[in-house]
């Protein structure tokens, strides 16, 4: 397993606009022998795709291996847009409680992730990129330092926005209601979006997966943070299931077993997944306009199936969401996370 786009807390880093984490199940022989034949005059210890993507000389072989990592190598990559995540945490922590104290169920049938695509395409226009972004940001920072200041700054510039089209999810926000106020300040919470990456990894492992399995990562400090959420999601030995799409369901306790550290210089099978998120994040970029679209980056993402690409992003196809997320239990799930952790 390996990562890409890590920001910690900061979903809003422009450099940066996408997160991913990639798998694949394989042996160390098996690897070493796919490097070896496909990039047999290699130096250095270590195969890493931002290197090698320079290099119009390696694109071919770069996306010959990644096709046969996906299709032979149960390889599989999570991409998200973190600017949309940082929306949705909005949501859940600004808006949801107030539905929530009023008998209302936000998260049904997907409700919270059609309003965040709406929010996402949307509020530039209605309250202007500026004032909209402002708004993220102080949600982001209020969710970070958990100061009074910070609140205060937040819910200000909600009642500056009151009035304009879509406001009116603000309201309670800008009346600096507890219940909206309440989450960001929880030292529990934060904008680090590291459990869902992990969770929507590991719920899409354990569907492929018919025996137990131990998932092996660099011992770089950012995976650190994967670690932890990794061995919290091991701690879990309630036998229950939870619905998460139409076509996911999310089963505990794991059939992941355990979770090793190994430096990516002695792993031919981290180096695989290292090239295998590091094309999708370049996908991405290119697509987002942050580098230089190329015959590589643009071709990259033909290799994947459906089966191999789960994603994350903005989708205002409103009809299309809630039939996928249709009776799903997010609600009782994120209930039962909190409990769990809290």
């Amino acid at each position: 397993m390996d990562e890409s786009g890590y920001t910690g807390y900061d979903l809003l880093n422009s450099d940066q606009p996408v997160q991913a984490a990639s798998s694949l199940m394989i042996d160390e022989k098996e690897a070493q022998r796919l490097v070896d034949n496909f990039f047999p005059r290699r130096q250095g210890k270590e195969l890493k795709h931002k290197k090698l993507s320079r290099r119009p000389s390696y694109w071919n072989s770069m996306i010959e291996l990644q096709k046969i990592i996906l299709n032979d190598f149960m390889g599989f990559t999570y991409v998200c847009d973190k600017k949309y995540l940082l929306i949705l945490r909005f949501l859940d922590d600004c808006v949801e409680p107030f539905f929530y104290k009023n008998g209302i169920n936000f998260f049904k049938d997907g409700n919270d992730y059609a309003l965040a695509s709406l929010l996402y395409y949307a509020a530039e226009r209605f309250w202007g990129k500026e004032q909209f972004d402002n708004l993220l940001y102080y949600y982001q920072r209020a969710s970070k330092m958990k100061t009074i200041f910070n609140i205060d700054l937040l819910t200000d510039h909600a009642k500056s926005l009151i009035g304009n089209e879509l406001s009116e999810i603000l309201i309670p926000l800008s009346l600096k209601d507890d219940c909206c106020t309440r989450d960001v300040l929880n030292e529990e919470n934060n904008t680090d979006i590291v459990f869902i990456v992990v969770l929507s990894l590991i719920s899409h492992l354990e569907k492929y997966i018919d025996n137990q399995y131990l998932i092996i990562h660099d011992t770089s400090r950012k995976l650190q943070t994967y670690r932890m959420a990794l061995d919290k999601l091991l701690q879990i030995k309630d036998e229950i299931t939870f619905k998460a799409t139409n076509v996911t369901d999310i089963i505990f306790p794991l059939k992941l077993y355990a979770v090793e550290q190994k430096d990516s210089k002695t792993s031919f099978g981290i180096q695989l997944a290292d090239i295998l998120v590091g094309g999708v994040v370049e996908h991405c970029k290119a697509q987002k306009g942050l580098i230089e679209k190329n015959e590589y980056n643009q071709k990259v993402i033909e290799s994947y199936g459906d089966e191999n690409l789960l994603f994350m992003f903005p989708d205002v196809n409103f009809e299309d969401n809630r039939q996928f997320r249709q009776k799903t239990q997010n609600f009782e799930f994120v209930d039962f996370i909190a409990k769990k952790f809290s």
